[in-house]
């Protein structure tokens, strides 16, 4: 009989080091951040068409935490959760794709340019951003950051701005380059700081100064366009509430319209004690002011209040219609539902009567569905 020969020592040693790699890339594997992340992808969305209906009701509902400033991009509505984005169809409310990190914590996220851009943080940091594209869910970049933890995310056309108490940083919004820096001088602080077609509007207080400041800075290169200072106490420290066309702010009893070009106050509109909310966002062609039940549109020239309507909340900014007979439109959310306005006159031009719309949400139209963002939730009408 022949003898049962043992292998040489030399292929036990190798069989045993394949075996250790196999057993060390398995635990990378499950450790590393490819393992955690779960993406999928869809097709384009299908804007659906038409208009809102007369009457609507709650057709669906889906949390957020965050949700992000603009919730409606071609064709989907975005909103996060504590670690991931999801895309939703508008009309059924059903996912159309996601982008989750089960290892990390999403600390912001914001939508514009057709993408949305996501801010991850692994340890004590927000230190990973990734771009998806809002229909598809395609991943268009992804690079490391170096943000507080406590840093907000806004946007604006062509570029995110991430801003904390101690200073602020702009992206490109479809590449991945970083723009600008701006660091709170020492013994400065931020109040607030917000993105919009005048630039990126910087509100500080530094130790020692009479007074807060308010700047102005390009969006694109950070050049500084002027400083002033703005009335206000520690105890009672204005608030930056917009910087679309004109920057509004909000100082003690009135919301001040001010210049994009010098600072200068174009407008004062009292705010009466006791009002609730009082909160800005631009109409386009107008910069609209909610003060209470009342909003405001003002001109972006000249700052006169060109019409007001009745309010619950604000309305996104408009779309321009399919074609040159469908005009563009402010859909505002009032105590009877949502209606409809031209934003240069303020004229009502269609009305959707809902029950129960809750106060303080963003309100916009995509095709027949009417989409209401709140601070926690979107609610779809239709």
């Amino acid at each position: 009989m022949a003898r049962l020969q043992l292998p040489p020592f030399r292929v036990w040693i190798w069989t045993a080091a394949t075996l250790a790699l196999v057993v060390v890339a398995a635990l990378l594997w499950r450790g590393s951040d490819a393992a955690a992340t779960e993406s999928t992808t869809a097709a384009p969305a299908d804007v659906p068409s038409g208009t809102p209906a007369g009457a609507v009701s709650e057709a669906w509902s889906a949390p957020g935490d965050p949700v992000p400033g603009t919730v409606v991009q071609d064709g989907r509505v975005l909103v996060g959760s504590e670690h991931g984005v999801r895309a939703l169809d508008p009309v059924t409310g059903e996912e159309a794709w996601h982008y989750t990190r089960s290892n990390a914590r999403l600390c912001g996220l914001t939508v514009t340019d057709g993408v949305a851009v996501a801010v991850f943080a692994t340890e004590d940091r927000c230190d990973e951003a990734v771009a998806l594209d809002a229909d598809t869910g395609i991943r268009r970049w992804n690079r490391s950051l170096r943000l507080r933890a406590d840093a907000e995310l806004d946007s604006t056309a062509s570029i995110v701005l991430a801003a904390s108490p101690t200073g602020v940083v702009t992206l490109d919004p479809t590449g991945d380059n970083i723009r600008w820096r701006y660091a709170a001088p020492g013994g400065c602080r931020l109040l607030g700081a917000e993105a919009g077609t005048s630039g990126v509007a910087v509100l500080q207080r530094c130790s020692g100064a009479a007074s807060p400041q308010l700047r102005l800075f390009d969006g694109f290169d950070g050049s500084s366009h002027w400083t002033r200072d703005v009335p206000g106490t520690k105890a009672d420290d204005p608030a930056l509430l917009g910087a679309d066309g004109l920057l509004t702010l909000r100082v003690g009893g009135e919301v001040q319209g001010l210049s994009p070009t010098d600072g200068a106050v174009l407008a004062r509109l009292p705010v009466p004690p006791g009002t609730g909310a009082v909160e800005a966002r631009s109409g386009v062609s107008v910069m609209l002011v909610r003060i209470g039940g009342t909003l405001s549109a003002l001109d972006l020239t000249t700052a006169a209040v060109r019409w007001t309507a009745p309010a619950t909340g604000l309305p996104a900014a408009p779309t321009a219609g399919k074609d040159a007979r469908t005009p563009v439109a402010l859909l505002v959310p009032d105590a009877d539902g949502f209606s409809s306005r031209d934003p240069g006159t303020g004229a009502e031009l269609g009305r959707s009567d809902a029950d129960d719309v809750p106060e303080g949400g963003v309100a916009s139209a995509i095709g027949p569905v009417v989409v209401y963002r709140l601070d926690d939730e979107v609610l779809a009408y239709h």
